[in-house]
């Protein structure tokens, strides 16, 4: 008899460790960029893979750190079978992160980091990198000379700041020529990025480089070096559009350094399967990035990769 109620408690408790759901939540910082769009599609393409159902759901403003705590907080709440993760902020998350950590529901954090390791992997760019990649740029096309001034995403977002450092910190080193006059954030918002960006080009006529480290940013940026005509000012971009490639194609824009979100979305979904499974995921990932410029921007390899066709994982 005692056997007999050992092994149904201890089959209760193993009933308890499973996931109470086939759904797989995936909570980007945003929905409406073609950057997140894409995410979502990598996302499908391994949850399809792996037998699971995503479900997507994002914040309306990519700076509403507490509007994400609330959608993590419910996919928690119902016993989601994981949850895929980019943090808006990385230290305003940690709290509901950790909570999940603690109730079984494992978490995979994409393309920004958080401040703690109560995650099974994290897929992102090398962003320091990518920010190096575009100092290089900036300064080859400068002469190592000028002025340049950074237009950011927010404060607190881990993967702009690393970007914002890592330029910085290449241009300081191999370009000592080039005057840095920080960073001005567009808050994820384009008219904001373009009223910095113009307010940047008033006060320094002779500004000679900006840096714009994300898809609002950018184009925020380039609708303002537009509007005063100022091609003089290069500008190197992050992340891709349909729009800032046609601005690079027409010289507005110098370069553009592009993540891959469809591998973002895919990698960062294939490791909460993958735990789910009893494997052990890849600790970290890196998703990859490359800097185009103009003459690269009609490859068909690279429009594929641009503008990969997203239709047989979102259209139902």
């Amino acid at each position: 008899m005692r056997l007999r109620l050992l092994l149904i408690a201890l089959a209760g408790l193993d009933s308890c460790n499973r996931p109470a759901s086939n759904v797989i939540g995936v909570v980007p910082k945003g929905a409406n960029h073609i950057f997140w769009q894409t995410v979502h599609a990598g996302a499908v393409k391994a949850a399809r893979e792996g037998g699971f159902q995503v479900e997507w759901n994002a914040p309306a403003l990519e700076i509403d750190a507490s509007r994400q705590i609330g959608i993590v907080e419910s996919m928690v709440n119902r016993r989601l079978a994981g949850i895929v993760l980019a943090p808006v902020d990385r230290k305003a998350l940690v709290a509901v992160v950790d909570r999940a950590a603690r109730e079984g529901v494992p978490v995979s954090i994409f393309d920004s980091g958080i401040d703690t390791g109560n995650h099974i992997s994290y897929v992102a760019t090398n962003n320091s990198e990518g920010g190096r990649m575009a100092a290089r740029r900036m300064g080859e096309i400068l002469g190592g000379k000028g002025k340049v001034i950074v237009i950011g995403f927010m404060p607190g977002s881990a993967s702009t700041m690393e970007r914002e450092s890592g330029f910085e910190d290449e241009m300081r080193a191999r370009f000592p020529g080039v005057e840095l006059l920080g960073v001005r954030f567009g808050q994820a918002n384009r008219a904001k990025a373009m009223a910095e960006t113009e307010n940047a080009l008033t006060a320094y006529p002779d500004l000679a480089g900006v840096f714009a480290d994300n898809e609002s940013s950018s184009a925020g940026a380039v609708q303002a070096i537009k509007s005063r005509g100022a091609r003089q000012v290069k500008l190197v971009a992050f992340d891709a559009s349909e729009q800032l490639v046609a601005d690079c194609r027409e010289g507005w824009i110098d370069s553009i350094v592009v993540q891959d979100p469809f591998r973002m979305g895919y990698e960062s979904t294939r490791a909460v399967i993958l735990h789910l499974q009893g494997r052990k995921p890849p600790a970290v990932v890196d998703s990859g990035a490359r800097l185009l410029l103009r003459a690269d921007l009609d490859k068909p390899e690279v429009r594929a990769f641009l503008f990969p066709d997203l239709k047989p994982w979102l259209e139902q």
